[in-house]
């Protein structure tokens, strides 16, 4: 099955644009990041998503979410307030075996290409007004990503705490822009030579020296990651109603 960009139709308040593939960029192996220029611009919170949807010649559609992971003021013209918005965005997508949209993604998809998409979309989205302790693993780093750009962006880095799991240093997304005192990042399977720490899955020891109190924790990763490191942040004695979560993972 070919599978190409759709048509514009309207859904609930948001409608369906042709964005415009500006650039694509590899950050894993296995992920890809696709920078897209929207005709209609508009703000996201760091942390939500857009849906892109693919329609084959023959009417069939399929569409899976993504996360932004560009911060909401990384295409704004200038650095003065009030600043016009080029509504660009960026979307990291890991190429799932046998996923049909991010492998059209990961293979068919150049600079000059148009996807359509809807949104932002989302809850899980953090404004910079408080503090935040990001936890993420794998592919969930996409969205805690904004989030951390954002606060470099407001010169605010000290807002956020963010730790990430990866398998290995090859498996790590956006490995040369992640390090900086705000982020601790531990491999699972094979550590980094010098990493300090032994591989290993999250524990409590990685997180509680982060907590401060009166943050707001985001979690993202596949169930079995999320599940973990929320009970990681109630040992650390993160309350419950502070945690915010998101599961990653392929459609059923």
């Amino acid at each position: 099955m070919t599978l190409t960009p759709g048509g514009t139709t309207h859904r609930r308040t948001l409608r369906w644009q042709n964005a415009r593939v500006l650039s694509v960029r590899d950050e894993t192996p296995r992920a890809r990041t696709f920078r897209l220029a929207l005709p209609e611009p508009r703000r996201h919170l760091a942390g939500q998503y857009y849906v892109v949807r693919l329609t084959a010649p023959d009417g069939y559609t399929a569409s899976r979410d993504y996360s932004v992971s560009s911060a909401p003021d990384d295409s704004v013209s200038g650095s003065s307030a009030g600043a016009p918005y080029r509504g660009e965005i960026e979307l990291t997508v890991e190429r799932l075996d046998d996923g049909e949209v991010s492998e059209f993604l990961h293979d068919v998809v150049v600079p000059g290409d148009e996807l359509e998409v809807r949104g932002p979309i989302g809850y899980f989205g953090w404004d910079a007004s408080g503090p935040a302790l990001l936890v993420g693993g794998g592919s969930g780093v996409v969205p805690l990503m904004a989030m951390l750009r954002h606060a470099r962006r407001l010169g605010r880095p000290d807002l956020v705490r963010l730790v990430v799991s990866a398998r290995s240093p090859e498996d790590l997304y956006y490995a040369d822009e992640l390090p900086g005192p705000e982020t601790t990042v531990l491999y699972t399977r094979h550590a980094a030579p010098g990493a300090g720490r032994a591989a290993g899955r999250l524990a409590l020891a990685d997180v509680a020296p982060l907590v401060r109190g009166g943050e707001t924790a985001y979690v993202c990763g596949s169930p079995g990651f999320a599940d973990a490191a929320t009970a990681v942040l109630v040992e650390a004695s993160v309350p419950v109603e502070s945690i915010r979560v998101e599961r990653f993972g392929p459609s059923g």
